[in-house]
Formats: structure tokens, C-alpha cells, sequence
């Protein structure tokens, strides 16, 4: 069946593209996706005329809105849907439907936001709106294998949620393979897994809620964390989310694979990255140069886990940890980085699981079969 469905994607005419903005630009969403697209427009010069959100009249008193025009959805002047461009700032429940629950308010034109960053690509890296070109034969060998690989069904059901998504921009749905949204990293089959003398090595840590999270599951005992952060701005933030905290030891570097200098986005949040777009030079390494020992290892590079990845081969076969990866950031993630894992990584069984919507939270979970089974 998986076979099949993957050549509906691969044979079905689409031609989706990135939304340029050519009028006044609403976002709906006042969540964390609404504050972000809020940020990245603010680094373009765009500016938002106003922000719908259900709960507007609680969060015009937050500092995070201060200044901004936000209404409930029932406030909008009929006028505003139809003279604006409206970006949907939500991936935590289906595009589709909301899309359509909008049109039937009198809203005219509805974008997912991330297809409005795609278009601006060349000013700001931030990469989750990427659309997958036609795919070539190379590609369906690819796919069909990677496919065939995962280890159950609810993986090739993601897979191929993810592959409708970025090819087609359709949101396909099955039975029995909900999208999951709190439990990113630790899944089920992981997350049982795990001891109280797990070594943690956070990969691209951001401000620390993932080591906060890994904690919890683990009840506050672990051995070691390391947490990989090089943006001047997160790390701050992330010395004072684990100060006091003798477990943890923050590295100032980034990663992929070989050593040598490179410009890096910085002050961007999630979106900072190694990126050509003006970024100021930084050292790079590897996580085999690290030092470091773990069990469990969580890589959020936006993008760059396949670098990062062929630079940490030696650590990983000789530490072999449970590992968690984001897979979403750009085409690398349709094949070619599962792919790599499954020919590289011996003795692994593979998952993959969607944690948000509009083709943004795929998670690849990598688990050594002498670590058992659980979930």
C-alpha cells in the first residue's frame, strides 16, 4: 500500500510555490508560531497590519503583543478579509480544515505562513517551508526504500504524510497514525527505555526545554548533559535555565561534519543556523571532537543533521545512543537522511513521527536493538 500511495505523490500534477506578499498582511495565530512569524518579519521590514487569535483580548495585554492589532475572529472588518493576505501561524492542529473554517468566515486569501518565508529565503534561512520538486526516478528508489525499512507502519504512514506535504501541499490523514504533539523526543518506544544514568548530548540545545523535558522523563537523575549551543543569544538563555546544575556543560560550538570556519545566522531563535545569509564566521567541529560519551543524543540543526551526523559516525558506533533527530528542514529529510542512517548505523531499528502539522515536526528515533523494545 505504501508503494502505491508513493506513486500517487510522485505522478500526481502539482506545482505548489511560495507566496510573495503583494498586499496588506494579517497573521492568525497568537501562539509561539504567530510570535515567531512576528520576529521574522520584523527582520524582513514587514510589516503585520493585524493578528486574529480566538483569545486576542487576553493577549493584548501581553509584552509580547505590545503595540500590535490584535482581534478575535468574529472583530475582523469584512473589509480586512477581503483587501489582506491572511498567514495561518498555526501547525498544531490540520491546515486543511482551518483553511477551510476561515474561507467560510469571508477570509479571501489564506497562506500557511511558512510558504510566505520560503519566498523570502535569500534574506532570513529559516527553512520549514520548503516544497519538494518533482521527484525523479533516483528519488522513488530512495523513498521506496527508506520506506520499506521503517520499522512498523505508523512510521510509513508519517512518511508518507510528510512526502503528501511537501510535494502536493495536501494534508493526508490515516487511521490509526495520529499526530502526536507533547511528546517530541520521547516517544513511547523511547522514552521506556530510558535509565536515571542516561549522558544526554542536546544537539542544537536552543534555550534548554529539551534538556528540562529529558529530565522530567527521566525524574531528574541522569549522569551527564551536554548541551551544544552556539548562538550567543539561546545560550544566555540557556546558562540560566540549567545554572546551579553540575551535570550540565554547555558548549560554545557548531557542528557538522569536518573542522574549519564558517558564517553562521545568529540572534534568529529556533531558526539560528549555519548559513550563508549574514552570518558572521564562527569555528566549526565535530561531535566526534567533542569528547563526549552519550547514551542519548537529540539533533535539531535546522538542516544540518546530516553534516552533523557524518561527524559524529565514530561517537555514535562506539557509544551507540538512542538518537532522536528533526528531519523536516529541507529535502534531505524526504529520503536521503533516513537513508544514511539505515545503511550506516547497524543493529538499529528506525522510526519516524510527525509532532506538528504543515509538514514541520518530523522526528527520525534511531534504536540499538541491544537497547530493547518498549511502548
Amino acid at each position: 500500500m505504501a508503494a502505491a500511495l508513493l506513486r500517487e505523490i510522485a505522478d500526481y500534477p502539482a506545482d505548489p510555490r511560495p507566496r510573495a506578499i503583494d498586499r496588506p498582511l494579517a497573521l492568525y495565530g497568537a501562539g509561539d508560531l504567530g510570535r515567531m512569524a512576528r520576529d521574522h518579519l520584523d527582520h524582513l521590514g514587514i510589516p503585520v497590519a493585524l493578528v486574529v487569535d480566538r483569545d486576542a483580548d487576553r493577549l493584548a495585554a501581553s509584552p509580547a503583543w505590545q503595540g500590535m492589532r490584535l482581534l478575535t475572529p468574529d472583530q475582523v472588518p469584512e473589509s480586512a478579509k477581503r483587501e489582506m493576505l491572511l498567514a495561518v501561524c498555526v501547525a498544531t492542529a490540520p491546515y486543511a480544515p482551518l483553511e477551510a473554517d476561515l474561507s467560510a468566515m469571508g477570509w479571501l486569501d489564506i497562506v500557511p505562513f511558512y510558504d510566505i518565508a520560503e519566498a523570502y529565503r535569500d534574506r532570513h534561512p529559516l527553512s520549514n517551508g520548503w516544497i519538494a520538486p518533482p521527484l525523479d526516478a533516483r528519488d522513488r528508489t530512495g523513498i521506496a526504500t527508506v520506506l520499506d525499512a521503517w520499522d512498523d507502519d505508523l512510521s510509513r504512514a508519517h512518511h508518507l504524510q510528510f512526502l503528501a506535504w511537501r510535494r502536493l501541499r495536501q494534508e493526508w490523514r490515516f487511521t490509526g497514525a495520529p499526530v502526536t504533539l507533547d511528546d517530541r523526543y520521547f516517544i513511547p518506544e523511547l522514552r521506556g527505555l530510558l535509565t536515571g544514568g542516561e549522558r544526554f548530548a542536546d544537539i542544537g540545545a536552543h534555550e534548554g526545554g529539551v534538556i528540562r523535558r529529558f529530565l522530567d522523563v527521566v525524574g531528574g537523575q541522569c549522569a551527564a548533559i551536554w548541551a551544544v549551543e552556539p548562538d550567543p543569544r539561546n545560550r544566555a538563555r540557556l546558562r540560566m535555565a540549567v545554572a546551579g546544575d553540575g551535570r550540565v556543560t554547555i558548549i560554545d560550538r557548531a557542528v557538522a561534519d569536518g573542522e574549519r570556519r564558517a558564517a553562521f545566522a545568529a540572534g534568529l531563535g529556533y531558526a539560528s543556523q549555519l548559513s550563508g545569509i549574514g552570518g558572521k564566521p564562527l569555528d566549526v567541529t565535530t561531535i566526534d571532537r567533542l569528547g563526549i560519551d552519550p547514551s542519548v543524543m537529540k539533533l535539531h540543526l535546522e538542516g544540518g543533521e546530516l553534516a552533523a551526523l557524518r561527524g559524529a559516525l565514530e561517537t555514535i558506533m562506539r557509544c551507540r545512543p538512542l538518537l532522536a533527530l528533526t528531519s523536516y528542514h529541507n529535502a534531505l529529510g524526504l529520503w536521503e537522511l533516513p537513508r544514511w542512517l539505515m545503511q550506516a548505523l547497524p543493529e538499529y531499528r528506525f522510526l519516524l513521527r510527525l509532532h506538528s502539522w504543515v509538514g514541520t515536526g518530523a522526528v527520525i528515533y534511531a534504536i540499538p536493538n541491544e537497547r530493547g523494545r518498549d511502548g
